[in-house]
């Protein structure tokens, strides 16, 4: 009799969320509401400079206005989010576009590095968080949590506990039952029993928040 043919493994994201979930209870109610963590179901729609183009613009923005000063941004440039691209277009087009000042100027550092060869993206997938942190950061305009948002949604890893998010940390007070979000300083030892999936656990504080909306 032939055996039934063996069930196949779940993909990362998957199986990191149903792991998390069976240490955390309150992780589980999430999973059981929102499904898995979608971080690196897919592979990126972008290249990593257009996501970190996207990136920029989404800066201490909501969602909606986010995705509309993108939109007009990749209009500027023709579809093409690219160095050249960028570089070929007159100094106040990214302004013109609802850019910010500052976020003009990062972009225009960001495209300016990767044309001079200082910062080589395509190299990115092949070092760990920190060092992308540590590169992707000396770019003008880009900190921590650009570099770790990046590290999470463009790299697809697991295991980025972004302490400086308002909604992870809102999130968090949510999950742990406390009164108030706790700093970024507090929030960065509390993510150790998460590990090696803070990226889902982060990804489940968002979910808190929007549960409680």
């Amino acid at each position: 009799m032939a055996r039934p043919a063996a069930r196949p493994p779940d993909p990362p994201h998957v199986a990191a969320s149903h792991a998390l979930a069976a240490r955390e209870p309150a992780v589980a109610q999430l999973l059981e509401r929102f499904g898995p963590c979608p971080i690196g179901a897919t592979r990126p729609r972008r290249s990593h400079f257009a996501e970190l183009t996207r990136i920029v613009c989404s800066q201490q923005l909501a969602g909606a206005a986010a995705r509309a000063i993108h939109a007009r941004v990749e209009a500027r440039l023709g579809g093409r989010v690219t160095p050249d691209a960028v570089l070929a277009l007159p100094p106040d087009a990214l302004h013109g576009a609802g850019l910010s000042a500052a976020k003009a100027a990062a972009i225009v550092d960001l495209a300016a590095r990767v044309d001079r060869g200082d910062l080589r993206l395509g190299g990115l997938g092949r070092v760990d968080d920190a060092e992308v942190v540590r590169r992707l950061v000396t770019v003008r305009g880009i900190g921590p949590w650009s570099a770790e948002m990046f590290c999470m949604f463009q790299l697809g890893r697991l295991d980025v506990w972004p302490v400086g998010d308002l909604g992870v940390r809102m999130g968090y007070a949510r999950i742990a039952g406390l009164d108030r979000a706790p700093s970024p300083r507090a929030l960065e030892p509390l993510g150790e029993r998460f590990r090696p999936y803070r990226s889902v656990a982060a990804w489940y504080c968002w979910r808190a928040v929007d549960a409680s909306a």
